[in-house]
């Protein structure tokens, strides 16, 4: 087999998917109007699908933040952290973001998904086990392959399964890392985390906790699942993104560990990529200040993800286990996900698709993720459509 011959078996797949001409998987937005709306393919249509649980993307503040840092730093820093890739701007980000979590360290990634990659490759290695949840993301499965740990998959959300594999452990347990997310998010669903916690000190295991979909959403403070859940002292490390609530791109973990900090020394993503713009920095903190000093933006948030959870359960849909900001809506086949997608898309609403691998349990989803942003009246006209397209999924295949 030539070197690009492998790549036909994933062209031949995705004509079998998709019709000439429909690409779900890359949809271009032609133009950006606000945090909720946008042109796709000439069409003004309202976004329920960017995980701008906030709606920060065109914050006054953190615009103006990083406009300011943009014309006094520069485009970007053209180096890694340990060259000449960190600024006055990275540390600051760092301690305000310890001081956001009441943690003691801190280090600010270029992306979530390196954070992960970063900081569980490190912590873990040859002889070490880690057990996550069998529906953790992409960059926590590659993390755990790169890091040379014995990788030992749970039950999602099971923590009966989660207890029987942590007590065959026996005495390995005790040098074990745990790894589960805040929110899930394909299903939206939370994970159990204080009963995952108390399995945690039973076994003097570690826990590491994702909450790239649950900080600024979950918490009175908006740190998340943890502070949600009332076991901040019983995580180890926080690994998070700024793409969701924070409106930019970068990653960060937190913890109390001061061994933290060496993690800077030998994580190949930390060591070896350029570090975030200044300007994305600037943005990020006004934004985190932004969380800190306006709670009605939870509140909101709460308010439209319910509107639009309830409302799509009223009309019969089969959704995701818990209500939260990620709401997936299960449907039957991969050939009416698609024709749904498209539907919606076409009306004027932009949703995920999601086929298997990526959505669990071999399911097809239409996943909507709500915003602070999204006004009652463009809830409703999304609930609206999907009540216009219901015939349409229902209705039986053609022989």
């Amino acid at each position: 087999m030539g070197l690009l011959d492998k790549l036909n078996t994933i062209a031949e797949t995705r004509k079998t998917l998709l019709p000439p001409g429909v690409d779900p998987f890359n949809v271009v937005i032609d133009e950006i109007y606000s945090s909720t709306e946008a042109s796709i393919g000439g069409r003004r249509v309202i976004l329920a699908g960017t995980n701008n649980y906030l709606g920060l993307t065109f914050d006054r503040q953190c615009i103006d933040a990083a406009r300011e840092t943009l014309l006094i730093e520069g485009t970007g820093t053209t180096g890694s952290r340990m060259a000449n890739g960190t600024f006055a701007g990275h540390r600051e980000l760092e301690r305000e973001l310890a001081q956001f979590y009441g943690c003691s360290n801190a280090i600010v990634f270029s992306t979530g998904f390196v954070s992960n990659l970063g900081v569980i490759s490190t912590l873990a290695g040859p002889g070490d086990v880690i057990v996550l949840d069998a529906d953790s993301h992409a960059s926590i499965y590659d993390a755990c392959r790169m890091s040379g740990a014995e990788m030992i998959r749970f039950r999602h959300n099971n923590v009966a399964d989660l207890d029987k594999k942590m007590q065959r452990l026996g005495s390995r347990a005790a040098n074990t890392l745990i790894i589960v997310e805040g929110i899930y998010s394909m299903l939206g669903d939370c994970a159990p985390l204080a009963d995952i916690a108390a399995l945690k000190r039973r076994y003097g295991a570690w826990l590491l906790v994702d909450e790239a979909h649950s900080m600024g959403v979950l918490g009175e403070r908006g740190r998340g699942m943890a502070e949600a859940a009332g076991v901040e002292r019983d995580v180890d490390f926080i690994v998070g993104t700024f793409s969701k609530s924070l409106g930019a791109i970068g990653g960060y973990c937190v913890s109390n560990h001061p061994e933290l900090d060496l993690v800077r020394y030998v994580s190949r993503s930390y060591v070896f990529t350029a570090s975030p713009s200044p300007s994305t920095i600037a943005s990020v903190r006004q934004a985190l200040r932004v969380i800190q000093s306006r709670p009605e933006l939870r509140t909101r948030l709460w308010e439209n993800a319910t509107r639009m959870y309830q409302g799509l359960e009223k009309l019969g849909y089969e959704l995701g286990p818990d209500l939260s900001p990620v709401v997936a809506v299960r449907v039957p086949t991969r050939e009416k996900t698609l024709f749904a997608w498209k539907e919606l898309l076409d009306r004027g609403v932009y949703v995920n698709l999601v086929f298997p691998p990526a959505a669990p349990a071999g399911m097809s989803l239409l996943r909507c993720s709500i915003s602070a942003a999204h006004t009652s009246e463009q809830v409703d006209r999304i609930l609206q459509i999907f009540a216009e397209i219901q015939p349409l999924i229902t209705a039986p295949e053609q022989a």
